[in-house]
């Protein structure tokens, strides 16, 4: 959906504390130099985003304006007044906390920028959210530059950033670790977040036994996520890599 120019047009830039949005922001900065960079507070980001935000923040000369619901207090608040943790149309999490505020914020003639990447299920992901919010005008900088989860890491790193810890650890993106996410349905996902924040998963799994949640899939079988294998894989870490499309996306940012 095409607007025309208008002087006291919007555009924001949907921030989320990891390495995409760092890349699609200043992709984006370039072209809008004058644009607002936004982020949900869902109180479920790992401490290490925070301090990467604020490094972000410092290398772009840039504020975060938050925005938080006004009736759920954190992610857990959510499952437990909802009685879910996950559907068939998603996360309530993910309505409640990040979607309501934004549809609260938003101007009709605002300008959406999103960090998609050019990875296969971003670009799916990208597709369902302008279909499903077919009014919006919305732009995935990353997808338009062929740049991968693996390139927004390259990014990070060879602007002098250090990436949130848990890139390190494993996990494809740094969002919501404080209980881990609803959405996954990976047990190489949870056999990672148990490994490194066994406190939390236990936490979580008994959320999901009260609540009767069975998050995970085993041989096309659902099942709560501590009936995982202790044994079981993890995911294993996105190498950054920046390849031509990358560098030259980079170039035109600089």
């Amino acid at each position: 959906m095409q607007l025309l120019d208008d002087p006291n047009r919007r555009t924001l830039i949907w921030w989320s504390t990891g390495a995409a949005s760092y890349a699609a922001a200043k992709i984006a900065l370039r072209k809008y130099p004058d644009a607002l960079i936004v982020r949900c507070e869902t109180e479920n980001e790992d401490e290490d985003n925070y301090r990467f935000e604020r490094d972000a923040m410092r290398r772009l000369n840039r504020n975060v304006t938050l925005l938080k619901s006004d009736e759920y207090d954190s992610v857990p608040d959510v499952w437990d007044r909802r009685k879910f943790m996950a559907g068939h149309h998603g996360a309530p999490c993910t309505a409640e906390m990040k979607i309501a505020p934004r549809l609260d914020f938003q101007r009709p003639n605002d300008r959406h920028i999103f960090g998609y990447t050019a990875d296969a299920d971003d670009v799916k992901r990208f597709k369902r959210l302008q279909e499903n919010f077919f009014e919006l005008d919305v732009e995935a900088p990353l997808i338009e530059k062929g740049v991968t989860k693996a390139g927004t890491l390259a990014m990070v790193e060879r602007d002098g950033l250090e990436l949130p810890r848990t890139y390190g650890m494993g996990f494809p993106c740094a969002n919501c670790l404080k209980t881990g996410c609803s959405k996954a349905s990976s047990p190489d996902y949870w056999s990672l977040f148990r490994f490194h924040f066994p406190d939390r998963f236990a936490e979580t799994a008994a959320r999901c036994r009260r609540l009767g949640a069975r998050l995970t899939r085993i041989n096309d079988v659902r099942m709560f996520i501590d009936e995982i294998p202790a044994d079981w894989p993890m995911t294993q870490p996105i190498a950054p890599a920046c390849d031509f499309l990358c560098a030259l996306a980079e170039d035109e940012s600089t």
